[in-house]
């Protein structure tokens, strides 16, 4: 199936059935959600991959019981910058320059515009931002997992701070924002699989400016 096949295909899983996914699937989604686009190229985020038991059990307990937490295979954690600082923004310059092998004015400039603006702003508004380019890479990991024909749940519904507490964010300068679960549905248990995909139309969601 090409990928509108395969997005038509994927819908949010109530029920997965625990079978664990091939490690190269895994790693595509991966590679695809490191591959997105970012604001400034400065990958704002990380990306935590839970496969102990114990732990998503745990984690299922702060996000409203969702079985989907416990019968996935792999469960993706989006967790963003808690702010810009110096150091963050720095290290994305220099590994630009270290990987293209060379410093370009222009570049460099760009640098210290950013250094001007994003450190001097609050936290809470640099989180903000940092968590929307997080939600850019998950977009991708949900289009990447449809096309290796693997299920997923986005999952917005739990509580961000006992998470952070969990998997000690907050010390990592992180905070989480949004939850990926990754595996194989379970038709007989899940009422939603069957139902057909609900999308305003073309007309209706797209306006063609000449």
């Amino acid at each position: 199936m090409d990928l509108i096949e395969r997005l038509m295909w994927r819908y949010a899983t109530k029920a997965m059935n625990g079978k664990k996914l091939p490690p190269k699937k895994v790693d595509n989604i991966l590679e695809a959600a490191r591959l997105a686009p970012t604001s400034s190229g400065l990958q704002p985020f990380e990306i935590m991959v839970i496969t102990n038991p114990e732990l998503k059990q745990e984690i299922r307990k702060i996000a409203w019981n969702q079985s989907v937490i416990t019968d996935c295979s792999h469960l993706l954690v989006f967790a963003a910058w808690d702010t810009y600082t110096e150091k963050r923004i720095n290290k994305m310059f220099d590994l630009a320059n270290t990987l293209r092998g060379t410093v370009n004015e222009g570049w460099e400039n760009y640098r210290q515009m950013l250094l001007k603006s994003y450190p001097q702003k609050a936290a809470e508004e640099n989180f903000n931002h940092a968590a929307k380019q997080a939600y850019i890479a998950f977009s991708m990991a949900i289009a990447a997992a449809a096309f290796e024909g693997v299920d997923s749940t986005p999952i917005e519904g739990f509580d961000p701070n006992a998470l952070d507490e969990i998997l000690k964010l907050r010390e990592k300068g992180l905070r989480s924002c949004v939850i990926l679960t990754l595996g194989y549905r379970n038709a007989d248990k899940d009422w939603l699989v069957n139902l057909i995909k609900v999308r305003k139309s073309a007309d209706d969601l797209v306006t063609f400016i000449n």
